[in-house]
């Protein structure tokens, strides 16, 4: 335990997830006039930013080291809710994803799992490279094979739910972790072959015989495939809608409070083009330099720390951000697929964002023990 008076923190950083709390709840309060059955969202956010801001004080207090000791009690809870929503999940557009609770709104545990495997692979790769610090391939492919058994279990879990996009989001947490770690590049080249061969079977499947597709792979993960790849069409109501009301929010925007034309999720999935109609071209211009501007402060944060287990943990929270903004915003606009990722601290969800303060709270210990190094 710590106490919380001596902490210092970068102090960009606070500002911007604070400068993220102020948008995401503005756009938010926008978004709920597109919707029939509102709940006050933009009230609702506002509390979960409270409830984030006391949980990472409450992580700072705990801090970093007390929770990569007890990782791995962490990834045995992040399994059992994952179990445990498939069978007692409540059922929405079709998918079991979330504990509904009475009074608090929808949990969604793969959220948190998402954090919970970035701090159990740091562990690892911490852990293994103290251990054997001049690997062998044979050290190197049994650790490998280590991390795929950790990282499928959550991953199949998931996929049952089904949630495609979060499953990605761990298999990229994992690959940039690793990159980062040292390991050998020819692992790496193993792996994205034999991804593409998989990925080039499931296509040419796809594409040129259905009935096989539906008999070897099922019609669920076929709908799904069916609706990633919508985007390169460019059709679907939400697409094209969002992408009206990008382009019609010109240089400046409507204004706050009016966006004309209705799409889905506009508070979740398309809360860029929410922002964008509100503020125009230079509003998003800001919004995106905010969070590139976030991004290069972790960055720095991971290489002046001279803890490696940090670097690893800031890494995947790194490669998990920068995804996920690429990925919302990019389906937004049209040059990615629709994969119903959100946008980090932006996006409506009290799971999601709850995760993503748990990671900020990681991030200023981090900061702090920078600075007390360096003084």
């Amino acid at each position: 335990m710590k106490n919380i008076s001596k902490y210092k923190v970068d102090i960009w950083i606070v500002f911007c997830i604070i400068v993220f709390a102020i948008i995401s709840i503005i756009t938010i309060g926008s978004a709920e006039k597109l919707l029939v059955d509102t709940n006050s969202l933009a009230l609702k956010q506002g509390l979960w930013y409270l409830v984030g801001f006391l949980l990472i004080y409450f992580i700072m207090i705990l801090g970093n080291k007390f929770i990569f000791k007890n990782a791995w009690i962490l990834y045995i809870i992040g399994i059992l809710s994952l179990i445990l929503v498939l069978f007692f999940g409540a059922s929405i557009n079709e998918a079991k994803c979330w504990f509904k609770i009475p009074g608090i709104g929808n949990i969604q545990p793969s959220e948190f799992m998402k954090i919970i495997l970035i701090i159990v692979l740091g562990r690892m790769i911490n852990d293994f490279k103290e251990k054997y610090p001049q690997q062998t391939l044979k050290q190197e492919f049994i650790f490998l094979i280590k991390v795929c058994i950790v990282v499928g279990i959550p991953s199949i879990l998931t996929f049952l739910e089904p949630d495609t996009g979060v499953v990605l989001i761990y298999l990229l947490i994992t690959f940039v972790m690793l990159l980062i770690s040292g390991i050998r590049y020819r692992w790496f080249i193993i792996v994205l072959g034999i991804f593409g061969i998989s990925i080039g079977f499931i296509l040419i499947t796809y594409f040129y015989n259905n009935d096989l597709f539906i008999k070897i792979f099922g019609s669920s993960f076929f709908l799904r495939i069916d609706r990633l790849l919508d985007w390169s069409s460019g059709s679907g109501y939400q697409l094209e809608n969002g992408l009206t009301a990008i382009g019609s929010g010109g240089i400046i925007g409507y204004g706050l409070n009016n966006t004309p034309i209705y799409f889905p999720e506009p508070q979740t999935d398309f809360i860029f083009a929410v922002f964008s109609n509100n503020f125009g071209f230079i509003g998003s211009i800001i919004l995106i330099s905010l969070l590139t501007f976030f991004d290069l402060r972790l960055i720095k944060l991971a290489i002046e720390s001279p803890s490696n287990i940090n670097k690893y943990v800031i890494s995947g929270i790194i490669g998990m951000l920068i995804y996920q903004q690429l990925q919302n915003i990019g389906m937004t606009i049209g040059i990615m697929p629709i994969t119903g990722i959100t946008l980090p601290f932006i996006s409506y969800g009290g799971s999601s964002l709850l995760s993503y303060m748990i990671m900020a709270g990681i991030i200023f210990n981090v900061s702090n023990e920078n600075i007390r190094y360096r003084n």
